[in-house]
């Protein structure tokens, strides 16, 4: 596919956008082809039970089971890896097989992981229970977002406003999983955590029986490759993998939602209570924020634009915490800063994450879209094993309380100089 993506947004784009703005959200989604509200909805449905459980597992790992912090940082970072990092297999696989059988497998397997979770009260049991909910959202991810991304593709092909419109609607629809995710978490942890898991597998349920009944054996105009040689392009393709890299450090930011800030959370408030609000908080935004933020993107940025944009807001986030944590607050005022690590982060990645599904399509190889979008993520599920337990390490030291936050703010801050400067470059290896 050719470079497009990269250049600012054309006045006609920019009339197209503003016009979506104007039809409203719910209009919006009523336009969507069948197949496009079929995927929006999955992603709201796989949230929901993904949040349900995910939130609390840092605690109940370090208490229940009692876990060593790098360990827990360890096995988090496992859980990304095992999901981001294989997000390449499972890519290839869709390109491969189609979507709807990866779909249906990913959806079998999250039911069984988070069942095993919901038992397990081992290391080595939390560990291949951690492995198989990975691994399940390593097939089913990279199906929806790839086929999401190709729609999004042909919605603005055939003139109804940039393909970053549809991408952020995907993210508002798994925000409003990730806000009611952690409620659901919450009210069901009142009875205990295995309770919770089966609630997590429960919703997997249903997400199986609707791609079963709804989900079409084969999707006009996606074709499936059986020839090899795509990983190879895709090593060779010097602004994809860049790409990746700095797409790989805001995963690694967003990761500390469940490492670094739980900690925060609990020297400040002393206990983890008022995490699930900053979740709330977090996903509040996206829902209600998210379309506007991606507009007033679309008519002044181009992508590389948004992307720096977004990573600096969450460099800012770390170092206002970083700011803070010599003073000691605690109470109230002492969860201030983690409040604005919550803003900063997700006002960052209202504008990293649209901007970069945009532009892998750009970047791929005719019909190898599922390969790419995998990819993406497999890259940046290395950053966050090597990074989720270099943090818990940091975390245990008994360093100087700003130093952590510090050096987490340095990582996105200098992903920046990571993006391809000029479209030439972001194509020259495609």
């Amino acid at each position: 596919m050719t470079d497009s993506a990269s250049r600012v947004p054309t006045r006609k784009a920019a009339r197209a956008t503003r016009a979506e703005g104007r039809d409203g959200t719910w209009r919006l989604i009523r336009r969507l082809s069948p197949l496009l509200r079929l995927l929006i909805l999955t992603q709201l449905a796989f949230n929901i039970g993904f949040y349900a459980v995910l939130p609390f597992l840092a605690e109940h790992l370090g208490t229940a089971i009692g876990m060593a912090g790098w360990l827990v940082g360890f096995v988090l970072g496992l859980r990304t890896f095992s999901q981001q990092g294989l997000f390449v297999v499972g890519g290839w696989l869709v390109d491969r097989f189609g979507v709807r059988p990866v779909v249906l497998a990913g959806c079998t397997l999250r039911i069984a992981g988070f069942g095993w979770l919901g038992f397990a009260q081992t290391g080595g049991a939390v560990i291949g229970a951690v492995l198989v909910i990975g691994f399940a959202a390593a097939l089913f991810s990279p199906a929806v977002e790839s086929e999401v991304a190709r729609q999004a593709v042909v919605w603005e092909e055939d003139g109804h406003g940039p393909r970053t419109r549809v991408l952020a609607l995907f993210s508002v629809a798994g925000q409003v999983g990730a806000f009611v995710g952690p409620l659901l978490g919450a009210l069901l942890l009142a009875v205990d955590f295995r309770t919770a898991c089966l609630a997590g597998a429960g919703v997997f349920v249903l997400v199986l029986a609707g791609h079963l009944w709804l989900m079409p054996q084969h999707i006009p105009g996606r074709v499936r490759v059986r020839e090899r040689g795509g990983v190879r392009a895709l090593l060779r393709n010097r602004g994809f993998l860049v790409l990746c890299c700095a797409y790989g450090t805001y995963l690694l930011a967003y990761n500390q939602l469940y490492l670094a800030l739980p900690d925060e959370v609990q020297r400040a408030a002393g206990s983890q209570a008022p995490l699930s609000w900053l979740f709330a908080l977090s996903s509040v935004l996206v829902v209600f924020t998210q379309l506007p933020v991606t507009r007033w993107a679309g008519d002044r940025l181009d992508l590389r634009r948004s992307m720096t944009a977004g990573l600096l807001l969450i460099a800012s986030g770390f170092a206002v915490v970083a700011a803070a944590r010599p003073g000691g607050w605690t109470g109230t005022a002492g969860l201030l800063p983690a409040g604005g690590f919550v803003i900063l982060l997700t006002v960052g990645q209202m504008l990293v994450v649209p901007a970069a599904r945009a532009w892998v399509p750009d970047l791929a190889e005719e019909g190898r879209l599922g390969l790419y979008m995998g990819a993406l993520s497999s890259v940046s599920g290395l950053i966050v094993l090597a990074g989720s337990a270099a943090t818990g390490f940091l975390l245990d030291l008994g360093l100087p309380a700003a130093v952590p936050w510090l050096v987490l703010a340095a990582v996105p801050a200098l992903a920046v100089a990571l993006l391809p400067h000029r479209e030439k470059e972001a194509g020259a290896a495609a």
